[in-house]
């Protein structure tokens, strides 16, 4: 992975780091020259008025093994400068220091270059910082203690001598990700609490989609101040326009910008020097248009973080906050939702439009939304970090066409969702680069993101809004127990259909139908009942009309008794009601299956809230330190406790006696190839040979059949064969797999994924998750296997794969699990480069 990163400070802007090069000599003279008296005695430990040019050249070239300097700029200027220093020829360890010129001290810059130069020593082979600090150096001496080190102190000759370990920890990890989302959230909020928003590209003429963006924010209600920029009008829809935003006297923290594409660099500039935040950049003509637009939007995002700007888009919708205190409509909706508990992120601008539309006509109301089009910069991961501790969002809904970081979005959203449900529409497709060759089925790395991370996962828009508008007005269900209340036999038949369909539990007692010629008040006490039976967790209600000529004038009584029940606030309850309309907050649905597929979808989510989250849990007998990755395999394996069954590889008869001799009989033979090693039904393994004479009758048959290569193994008891395959996704990572072995399995795809490490309660459900696991539990009368040596099997093999990046693909085929225990009759390993891994290492900005 490249040194060099984009990173957001504690307030929210991006800045640029990258290893120093000597052209930077210039710069750091300056940087030195802005520095206070202060500044420069607790770093250099004495005035250092000025750089001596030995010094200097020193400074500024290093070798980036033993002598690594990282800068923090923001466009031309370097804010601060960190470096390291090997303590002497291959020493494990060498000395750390940084310094922050005086107007950007308190931004954070400080743990951003600690993070990123103990990532470099650690490629180096270093393994421990120490730094000399002086006493008063409060900054500095809080930088390293608030790391999540083990810090060593040690005060000798008015220093402050510090040592640490620099190998990440829990601890660290923690602090890390926890800036990580102080930072992104407040990123965010810079957009969408703007103080005034600049405008660049609508027309005089009020014709364009800056005149519409324009007129949108202006009758939307923002509250703040609206500049339009203009070249040559005085005034433009109705409001005074300025040359460039930094005429304007206003406080921007926002633009939009609606030029063609060969103009967004210089409205990229103007806000920049205006001191805005973030862009809101509309204008198409980027990586949706080829090569060429593609290598635009890289300039675009480069020229945006040199500057401190995050961007939504290109080619985006825009973003919208309904606060009353706000009012923001930077979109190109004509209207928004109304105000309401639900954060809308939606990567495609074409269908923004639509999905308001729909919010709307639903009466879902939107606490804020975001379209990120080409998603260049601001992705959903960013507004998960916003919305979690947003007082204003109860719940959330993804639109998502792709992922550009799965394994963030997963940690993230594991998290999220245990504050705030996440519904997401996704593609099931793996993100392109996979090749083709690896094992199961295409979308096993999104079914695995999905799995770990609680996230409600829908198929459909339609039914993305069908489970937000259940979310933004019920309770969750305390358990999976359905009543069923109606007036229709028939709909109360698809209902019981619809939930054994999608494992809910019909309600002891239910379904209850009351007659089609009741009243409204038989069906007010029907609801009534329902809603305080302890047997019941949430409520379908299936209500078709009256026969022609009856209750004519009830309708809005039966709508009043199922909104009574379906708003007080203590069960959920959706709706198929075919008569009149219903309170705008009473989930109603057009058919009874997709009343019920939206309940079961919550209650699913309900379910696994109720569950602990999983847990890294302590292995014993693990060196992850302790192998070399060429080594044969059983040798990596047993550096994580995982033993695999001796066997030897034999070309000859004499070979295979020589072996089994060594081995001890019983033994079994087998090809040798890795297609067919374990197929009994191929013949191509014969068991429990009990005598040289019974080696050499099935070594005839076996040579004659499969040719001279051939195993050798010791006999163990037999057990269900099962298979576990660790595979490296380009954009997830590793990725565990564990199924039964045989041809029926794999013909069905029948593994279960979940992405490494795995915690506990994911190692669990692995076990558990294949439609075969039944022959694991007793099934038809067998005893049901060791399912704890399973699972910590599994949670080794995690391990691994999270800790050895080189290790490309990992096979355990057939592990033989047993009532007393498991054997690994056969391990393989694929070693190669170490995959790319975008959600570990120092925090940088990814596009998602």
């Amino acid at each position: 992975m490249t040194r060099e990163a984009d990173v957001l400070l504690s307030d929210g802007s991006a800045v640029h780091l990258r290893p120093i090069h000597p052209d930077d000599a210039p710069a750091i003279v300056e940087l030195h020259s802005r520095m206070s008296d202060r500044t420069r005695y607790l770093r250099y430990f004495s005035p250092y008025p000025r750089i001596p040019e030995r010094d200097l050249a020193r400074f500024v070239n290093v070798d980036h093994h033993d002598r690594e300097a990282f800068v923090i700029v923001s466009g031309p200027r370097i804010m601060g400068v960190g470096r390291y220093e090997r303590l002497g020829p291959d020493s494990p360890e060498a000395e750390v220091a940084f310094v922050v010129e005086d107007a950007h001290q308190g931004r954070g810059i400080g743990s951003v270059l600690l993070e990123h130069l103990a990532d470099a020593a650690r490629e180096c082979g270093i393994v421990r910082f120490v730094a000399e600090v002086l006493p008063q150096n409060s900054g500095m001496l809080r930088v390293f203690s608030d790391f999540g080190y083990q810090v060593q102190r040690r005060y000798a000759d008015g220093v402050v001598h510090l040592e640490f370990p620099i190998a990440p920890t829990e601890k660290s990890r923690e602090v890390q990700e926890s800036r990580e989302h102080r930072t992104e959230a407040k990123s965010i909020s810079r957009l969408l609490h703007p103080r005034a928003v600049a405008v660049y590209g609508a027309s005089a003429s009020g014709q364009g989609i800056g005149a519409a963006m324009l007129g949108h924010l202006r009758d939307g209600g923002y509250t703040g101040d609206i500049v339009p920029v203009h070249r040559s009008a005085e005034r433009v829809a109705g409001l005074t326009a300025h040359r460039s935003a930094t005429t304007a006297g206003a406080p921007v923290d926002l633009a939009i910008i609606a030029v063609p594409p060969e103009g967004v660099d210089e409205a990229v500039a103007d806000a920049a020097a205006a001191g805005a935040g973030g862009l809101v950049v509309v204008s198409a003509g980027f990586a949706e248009a080829g090569s060429a637009g593609a290598a635009a939007q890289r300039a675009l995002i480069e020229a945006a973080h040199s500057a401190g700007l995050r961007v939504v888009g290109p080619n985006c919708l825009g973003i919208a906050n309904t606060d009353p205190s706000v009012r923001l409509n930077a979109t190109l909706a004509p209207r928004l939702p109304a105000a309401g508990r639900v954060g809308f992120f939606s990567q495609s601008g074409a269908l923004g439009v639509a999905l308001l539309a729909e919010a709307d006509r639903r009466g879902l109301g939107l606490s804020s939304f975001v379209s990120a089009g080409n998603r260049a910069d601001v992705s959903g991961n960013d507004l998960l970090q916003y919305w979690q501790d947003d007082p204003g969002t109860d719940a959330v809904l993804l639109y998502l066409e792709t992922f550009g970081n799965p394994r963030k979005f997963a940690r993230l959203a594991r998290r999220m969702s245990r504050v705030k449900p996440v519904v997401a529409v996704a593609s099931a497709s793996r993100p392109a680069g996979l090749a083709g060759d690896l094992p199961g089925p295409d979308t096993r790395a999104v079914t695995a993101l999905f799995a770990r991370s609680g996230v409600i996962r829908v198929d459909t828009v339609a039914e993305l809004f069908d489970v937000g508008v259940l979310l933004a007005h019920q309770p969750l269900p305390a358990g999976r127990r359905v009543a069923i209340v109606g007036n229709s036999s028939a709909l109360s038949g698809l209902a019981v259909a619809a939930c054994r369909a999608t494992g809910l539990t019909i309600a002891d007692g239910y379904p209850r139908d009351i007659s089609p010629q009741a009243g409204a008040h038989d069906f007010a006490d029907a609801l009534a009942d329902a809603a305080v039976d302890d047997r019941v967790d949430a409520l379908v209600v299936v209500f078709a009309p009256p026969l022609p000529g009856q209750l004519p004038d009830e309708d809005a009584d039966f709508a009043a008794a199922l909104g009574s029940v379906a708003l007080a606030g203590e069960k959920p309850t959706v709706a198929t009601f075919l008569l009149g309309r219903l309170p705008p907050r009473v989930p109603a649905y057009p058919s009874v299956e997709e009343a019920v597929r939206a309940l079961a979808r919550v209650a699913g989510y309900a379910d696994w809230l109720r569950h602990p989250p999983g847990v890294l849990p302590p292995l014993s007998g693990v060196d992850p330190s302790a192998p070399e990755l060429e080594a044969p395999p059983s040798e990596l394996l047993a550096a994580y406790g995982i033993r695999v069954q001796p066997s030897t590889a034999v070309a000859s008869l004499d070979q295979a006696l020589a072996a089994a001799a060594d081995l001890g009989y019983p033994v079994a033979l087998k090809a040798a190839g890795g297609a067919l090693r374990h197929r009994l039904d191929l013949g191509a393994v014969r068991l429990a040979l009990a005598d040289p004479d019974d080696l050499r009758a099935a070594h005839q048959e076996l040579e004659a059949a499969f040719g001279p290569h051939l195993l050798v193994q010791s006999m163990v008891p037999a057990g269900v064969a099962c298979t576990i395959e660790v595979v490296e996704d380009p954009a997830f990572g590793p990725v565990i797999g564990f199924g039964l072995s045989g041809v029926a399995s794999e013909l069905l795809g029948d593994l279960a994924w979940r992405a490494a490490p795995l915690t506990d309660r994911a190692a669990a459900a692995l076990v558990d998750e294949p439609r075969a696991a039944p022959l694991l539990h007793g099934y038809r009368g067998a005893d049901p296997v060791d399912r704890e040596a399973l699972i910590d099997l599994l949670l080794r093999v995690g391990r691994l794969a999270d800790e050895h990046p080189r290790v490309r693909a990992l096979s355990l085929n057939p592990v033989l699990a047993r009532p007393d225990g498991i054997t690994v009759l056969h391990a393989s390993v694929e070693i190669g480069e170490a995959g790319t891994r975008p959600d570990s290492g120092p925090r940088r900005l990814h596009s998602t």
